[in-house]
């Protein structure tokens, strides 16, 4: 039987990242997000939202950048798997819960800057709709050299 598990989201962290090391060292984070969904409702013509909450997980390196970088109310963009837990509580009440394991992440919006100027709590996620293919870059206008000087000022 063939399966297939992958979810794409963006939205806002509902809470601060939690950090947490295991014995063996490895790094895990656990972080919620906020997905919205506009639609207008056929009977009143009145808009409505609909928000849905999405526990992530975070695990090694990327952990530690999630932990570092975002804060409640970042943008971010999420590709990922979904995870199944269930346990028993001391009261051997049986639970459950389907979270998201982070496999890749984008920033969303700018960067954060010490003067106030491009915070990602003021960002708000960009429409996909209107953004063209990530891929493209635009051409160097005439008198332009085609080397980039921003190449070196990514940090990572």
């Amino acid at each position: 039987m063939a399966s297939y598990n992958k979810v794409i989201l963006m939205g806002n962290l509902t809470r601060d990242p939690e950090m947490k090391y295991l014995p063996s060292g490895t790094a895990v984070a656990n972080f919620g997000i906020a997905v919205s969904e506009r639609y207008t409702d056929r009977q009143t013509g009145e808009q409505k939202e609909n928000v849905c909450f999405v526990d992530i997980e975070a695990w090694d390196r990327q952990a530690e950048i999630v932990n570092e970088y975002l804060s409640k109310g970042s943008p971010v963009f999420i590709d990922g798997a979904l995870k199944f837990e269930s346990w028993e509580t001391e009261d051997g009440t049986k639970r459950n819960r389907l979270k998201v394991r982070l496999l890749r992440f984008q920033f969303v919006g700018g960067r954060r800057d010490e003067d106030g100027g491009g915070s990602y709590a003021d960002a708000t996620p960009a429409d996909p709709s209107t953004q063209g293919p990530a891929d493209q870059v635009p051409a160097p206008s005439a008198g332009e050299s085609e080397t980039s000087s921003t190449e070196d000022d990514i940090p990572f």
